[in-house]
């Protein structure tokens, strides 16, 4: 039981870190967050299943391609959902993004059903043995599969000019608008970066779980919990704090029972923010007089 939690709170863990990494991009470069985060990784389950196992794609093109539509998704969210609210200095694309969220949940239910759907995976159909044990490839693979995307991102944002101009607007958006970066194209691609690493994170969890238009609800939530746990402001903050939700989940779940599971993890991420309010890795603002 052990080893079973063990994998299975750090396979959790690691998506959940995956899809709050996306809520930390987008609030260091635009101080907003797409709350129709969690219908993203519905979608990006949902467009898997239909490119893969409708259409017939090999998975090397449909999920490549799921995950650009997500990213485009995240793109029309930041154009249509927030930029016209934080123009006008008001917060309602707070509202306008959950509002999102649930058009696309009930678009794919009418389109796509909510009869629970599976995404066949050959990393689901042997397990191995692991200290007597049998764990799903699948499992093994998404923390891995997690880390490397966070890498991938840190280099992007470290090594690319791209990903310096990205830096530059979260460090001072005004002094990187007056250097010349399109510091709007920034915003966009932050939305599109955060929906497309919540697509990958769908696609990841699907075979473990089946596939079905409000699947995503759920996750979103818990993500969420994990960037305020981890620290809005802190990249790698947020991914260690996905991996320690992860684990106290499974662990309480298994040991204490499902019934005591959110109990457990919502009254942490309520201890942890009474003690440090800017979350367990978050940095406090400089404010410049």
């Amino acid at each position: 039981m052990l080893v079973v939690a063990i994998i299975t709170g750090i396979g959790l863990g690691s998506m959940y870190g995956l899809i709050a990494l996306g809520f930390q991009i987008t609030y260091s470069v635009s101080s907003t967050v797409n709350f129709a985060q969690g219908s993203v990784v519905m979608l990006g389950a949902v467009l898997g299943f239909i490119f893969c196992q409708r259409w017939g794609l090999p998975v090397i093109v449909g999920y490549p391609l799921a995950i650009l539509c997500c990213g485009l998704f995240g793109v029309l969210v930041e154009l249509v959902l927030v930029r016209p609210f934080v123009m006008r200095g008001s917060e309602a694309w707070l509202m306008a993004t959950v509002a999102g969220g649930i058009f696309l949940d009930n678009a794919a239910l009418f389109t796509f059903g909510n009869e629970p759907r599976s995404l066949s995976s050959p990393l689901t159909g042997t397990t191995w043995n692991i200290l007597g044990t049998g764990v799903y490839p699948q499992q093994v693979l998404i923390p891995f599969a997690a880390i490397g995307v966070a890498v991938l991102l840190h280099l992007l944002f470290r090594h690319t000019r791209q990903g310096r101009a990205l830096l530059a607007v979260v460090q001072n958006r005004q002094a990187a608008r007056l250097m010349g970066i399109n510091t709007n194209l920034m915003v966009s691609g932050s939305f599109a970066i955060s929906s497309m690493l919540a697509g990958f994170a769908g696609l990841l969890i699907a075979p473990l779980f089946s596939v079905h238009s409000d699947m995503g609800t759920l996750f979103g939530l818990k993500a969420f919990a994990v960037a305020i746990l981890g620290g809005m402001t802190s990249a790698s903050g947020v991914m260690i704090a996905g991996f320690l939700y992860g684990l106290v989940e499974a662990f309480v779940t298994t040991y204490l029972g499902s019934s005591f599971t959110y109990i457990a993890v919502f009254a942490l991420v309520i201890v942890v923010l009474t003690i440090k309010p800017g979350g367990l890795f978050g940095r406090p603002g400089l404010k410049k007089v």
